[in-house]
C-alpha cells in the first residue's frame, strides 16, 4: 500500500484504500475513523493533519465518551494482581518441595510479599508503552493508556505514570476517587504523567 492511500470505516466496515483526492468524494465527517500505513490504529479524521487541511477539519480532543470509568480500570487491575500472584504462589508452593517447617514455609511466603507490586509497576510501565498500550487486565476490558491526544506514550511517560500511583494510593485512595471529579476521568497518577485511559473507539 501507497503511503497516500487509506482505509476508511463506512458503516462499521474498513473499505479502501482510497487516495487522498478520493477522499474527498467521500462523505467523511471528523469522527470517521481512517488508517493509513504506518499508523498503529484507526483514528479519527481530524486527528490526521492532511485531512484536517483538506477537508477543513478543527482538532478536537479526545471525546468523553471515550474515558475509561472507574469501574473499568478497578477490574483491569485486579486482573493484573490476579495474573501475578497466581505466578506468585506457584513459584513459592514450588520453593515449598525445598522448604521444611511450617514457621519457614510461611516466612517464604511472606517476605517476597511486596515483590507482586514491584513487578506490577514493572510489567504495568512496560506493557503499558507497547503497541497494544495496555496490560492483560486492560486489554481484557478494551481499554488502553494514551497521552493527551490518544496517541502512545513513551517508556518514560509509562514509567512516571505507574510510580506516581503512589499519589494516587496516599492518602485513603483519594487520587484514585479523584476520577469521579475529573471530566477525563483521571487519576492523580495521570495527572502528573499527562495521560488518558481510554476505550477501545471502534467498539
Amino acid at each position: 500500500m501507497n503511503a497516500d492511500q487509506y482505509t476508511v470505516v463506512i458503516n462499521g466496515k474498513p473499505q479502501g484504500p482510497y487516495s487522498l483526492n478520493e477522499l474527498k468524494d467521500l462523505n467523511i465527517t471528523a469522527n470517521t475513523f481512517i488508517r493509513k500505513p504506518g499508523m498503529d490504529d484507526y483514528k479519527e479524521a481530524h486527528a490526521i493533519s492532511e485531512l484536517r487541511e483538506l477537508l477543513g477539519f478543527s482538532y478536537q480532543k479526545t471525546a468523553p465518551q471515550y474515558f475509561a470509568a472507574f469501574d473499568q480500570r478497578l477490574l483491569a487491575t485486579v486482573i493484573d494482581h490476579f495474573i501475578i500472584f497466581g505466578f506468585y504462589t506457584v513459584i513459592i508452593l514450588t520453593s515449598f518441595l525445598f522448604i521444611e517447617g511450617k514457621d519457614q514455609r510461611i516466612m517464604a511466603f511472606l517476605i517476597p510479599f511486596p515483590s507482586i507490586f514491584i513487578i506490577k509497576l514493572i510489567y504495568g510501565s512496560i506493557a503499558e508503552a507497547t503497541k497494544n498500550q495496555a496490560t492483560i487486565g486492560k486489554k481484557l476490558l478494551s481499554i488502553k493508556v494514551t497521552d493527551l491526544e490518544g496517541s502512545r506514550v513513551s517508556f518514560g511517560i509509562s514509567l512516571i505514570r505507574n510510580f506516581s500511583k503512589i499519589l494516587s494510593v496516599i492518602p485513603v485512595f483519594f487520587g484514585y476517587l479523584y476520577s469521579f471529579l475529573n471530566k477525563k476521568n483521571q487519576c492523580w497518577h495521570d495527572i502528573a504523567a499527562n495521560t488518558l485511559v481510554i476505550k477501545d473507539r471502534l467498539i
